[in-house]
C-alpha cells in the first residue's frame, strides 16, 4: 500500500473525528457563557490561523493531527480581568464544567450512530446466520451442530445476522467454560452447549471458526487460473490449469479447503498434489508469510481460482430492509454493542484473559484505515463509526489527563460542595500521564511488531 495514501487516509479518518470532539467542549462552553480562546485542531506547529473579529476567538490547524484541544478563559493558565471572571471555566459551577468536559467525548457517541444510521439506511442482501459447513474435532461438531443449523441465538441475545453472532461470541474472549447456542435444527429449536476453554486467545482464527463452524461457502473447484509472478506457487513449479488434489495427504475438493491450509501454513513446506493434463504431480511448496494490520501471519501462494457466476442458493440469504426509524435504533443499538465490548476488552486485559499484543496505535489505526479507503466508502465509513466510539468511550475512562479523570474530580466536588485540592490532582496528573504513557509504547511496541 501506497505509504502517502495510508497516511492521508488516516489524516482522512482522525480529523474529522478530533475536529467534532473538540467542537463537542467548544460548542457547550459558549453555549453555557465560558469565554473559549482558542479551538485547534492537532498539535505542533501551526499550518492556519484565524482569528473572529466577531468573538477573538483563534482557530487553528496544527501540523500533528493526532489531537486538538480548546483553550478556555481560565484563571490557572493566566491573569483574569476581574470584569471576565463571571466567564472563567473555573469559576463555574460544577455542572457546568462536567457539560463542558462531558460533551467532547459524547458527541464522538452521537457521531457514531449518525455514521451508523447512514450504513443501515440502504436495503442490503446478506448470508443469514445459516451454518454452511461445521469443522470436525470442534466444540460445533461435538455439541451436535450441523451444516443447515440456522443459529438464533447465543448465550439468550438474538443473532440475525452474522455480526450481531460475532459481537455476541466475542463478548465471551478469553473465558472458559460453555457457550449457549440455540439453533434452527431439523425445523425445530434445539439448545446446544459449546465447551470453551481461554475463547479467542488465537488472534489468527475468527469467533466462529474458534467453536467450529463457518458461514455459507459456494463450491469453488481448486483449479488454478492465474499465478502471481512473484508468489511462491510459480517459483516452485505450479502452472495455470492445475488442479489441486490434495496438500499434506489432505483431499482438498474445494477451493476453500485450499486456502485454509494454505493460510494456516505460513514459511511450512507443503506436499502438493496437482493433476496436470490428467496425471498427478507432486509438489514441493512453501507459501509466504504475509503479516496483516493485526500482526497475524497467513500464508499465501499467489494464485488464483477460476471462478464461474456463483449463485447462493434462496435459503442461506436474506434482504434486510429498515425504516429510517429502524435504522436509527439499529445504529443505536450497534454504538452500545461496540462501547460494552471495548469496556469488556480492558477488562478482560486488565484481568489477564486478553493478552496486551492487542493494543494498537497510531501505526495500525493508519494501515487499518488505508485498507478500508481501498475497500470503498462504505467500509471507510464503519471503520471510522468504530474509531469515534472508541475514542468516545477511551476519552470517558476515569484515567487523569482525560476527559473522565476530569470529570471525577467535578463529580466529587459537585457532592461534597469544594473542588479536590491541587495536590491531589497534581498526583493524579502524574499518576495519569504514567499511564497513558506507558499505554502508548505498548501500542507503539505492537505496532512496529506487527511491521
Amino acid at each position: 500500500m501506497n505509504i502517502l495514501f495510508m497516511i492521508c487516509a488516516a489524516i482522512l479518518l482522525l480529523g474529522p473525528l478530533i475536529a467534532i470532539h473538540e467542537f463537542g467542549h467548544y460548542w457547550v462552553a459558549r453555549r453555557l457563557g465560558v469565554k473559549v480562546l482558542v479551538y485547534s485542531i492537532g498539535f505542533g506547529p501551526t499550518i492556519l490561523n484565524w482569528t473572529s473579529k466577531k468573538t477573538g476567538i483563534q482557530y487553528r490547524l496544527s501540523a500533528l493531527p493526532l489531537g486538538g484541544y480548546v483553550k478556555m478563559l481560565d484563571e490557572r493558565e493566566g491573569n483574569v480581568s476581574q470584569d471576565e471572571l463571571p466567564y472563567a471555566f473555573n469559576k463555574q459551577p460544577a455542572w457546568k464544567r462536567i457539560a463542558i468536559v462531558a460533551a467532547g467525548p459524547l458527541i464522538n457517541l452521537l457521531f457514531a450512530v449518525l455514521l451508523f444510521w447512514v450504513l443501515f439506511l440502504p436495503k442490503q442482501e446478506q448470508l443469514n446466520t445459516r451454518i454452511g459447513k461445521v469443522l470436525p474435532e470442534t466444540s460445533a461438531a461435538i455439541s451436535g451442530l450441523q451444516a443447515g443449523d440456522k443459529v438464533v441465538a447465543v448465550d439468550g441475545k438474538s443473532t440475525p445476522t452474522w455480526e450481531a453472532l460475532n459481537f455476541a461470541l466475542v463478548d465471551r474472549a478469553g473465558e472458559t467454560g460453555q457457550i449457549q447456542v440455540q439453533a434452527e435444527h431439523q425445523g425445530q429449536l434445539k439448545n446446544f452447549s459449546l465447551p470453551i476453554q481461554h475463547f479467542l486467545q488465537d488472534q489468527g482464527t475468527s469467533a466462529v471458526e474458534s467453536l467450529g463452524f463457518l458461514p455459507y461457502r459456494p463450491h469453488i473447484p481448486p483449479v488454478i487460473s492465474q499465478l502471481s509472478e512473484d508468489g511462491a506457487a510459480i517459483r516452485q513449479g505450479m502452472k495455470a490449469g492445475d488442479t489441486i488434489v490434495s496438500i499434506n495427504q489432505v483431499k482438498t475438493p474445494d477451493w476453500f479447503d485450499v486456502v485454509d491450509i494454505i493460510q494456516k501454513s505460513p514459511e511450512k513446506l507443503l506436499n502438493i498434489q496437482v493433476e496436470r493434463n490428467g496425471k498427478p504431480v507432486n509438489l514441493a511448496v512453501m507459501p509466504q508469510g504475509k503479516r496483516d494490520q493485526m500482526g497475524n501471519v497467513t500464508g499465501m501462494l499467489g494464485v488464483q481460482a477460476r471462478t464461474e457466476k456463483i449463485i447462493i442458493p434462496d435459503v442461506y440469504k436474506q434482504t434486510i430492509q429498515y425504516s429510517p426509524v429502524q435504522a436509527f435504533e439499529k445504529a443505536l443499538q450497534k454504538t452500545g454493542e461496540i462501547s460494552s465490548m471495548i469496556l469488556n476488552s480492558m477488562v478482560k486485559m486488565v484481568r489477564g484473559l486478553i493478552g496486551l499484543e492487542n493494543l494498537s496505535g497510531p501505526i495500525t489505526i493508519a494501515k487499518v484505515a488505508g485498507q478500508s479507503a481501498e475497500m470503498g466508502w462504505q467500509t471507510f465509513i464503519s471503520f471510522m463509526a468504530l474509531m469515534s466510539v472508541s475514542l468516545g468511550i477511551l476519552n470517558l475512562l476515569p484515567i487523569p489527563m482525560l476527559d473522565g479523570g476530569h470529570l471525577v474530580y467535578y463529580f466529587i466536588e459537585a457532592i461534597r460542595g469544594k473542588p479536590v485540592s491541587e495536590q491531589i490532582q497534581l498526583i493524579g496528573f502524574k499518576i495519569g500521564m504514567v499511564l497513558l504513557g506507558s499505554m502508548m509504547i505498548l501500542a507503539l511496541f505492537n505496532d512496529f511488531m506487527r511491521l
